[in-house]
């Protein structure tokens, strides 16, 4: 019985620590698609003033 309840314990804890690591990741991937977008902004903004600055 006392096994049984640390196999019980070890599996629970192991799908606590994936769903954190999978919220984790989900919220890696939005900060860094926010990041690109903002990268790709700034990119377009500056060519443009180099752009107008040459006529």
């Amino acid at each position: 019985m006392r096994t049984l309840l640390v196999v019980v314990g070890v599996i629970a804890a192991a799908l606590i620590l994936l769903g954190l690591l999978l919220e984790a990741a989900r919220w890696l991937m939005i900060i860094g698609a926010v990041a690109l977008l903002a990268v790709f902004v700034l990119a377009v903004v500056k060519s443009r003033r180099v752009l107008t600055r040459q006529h």
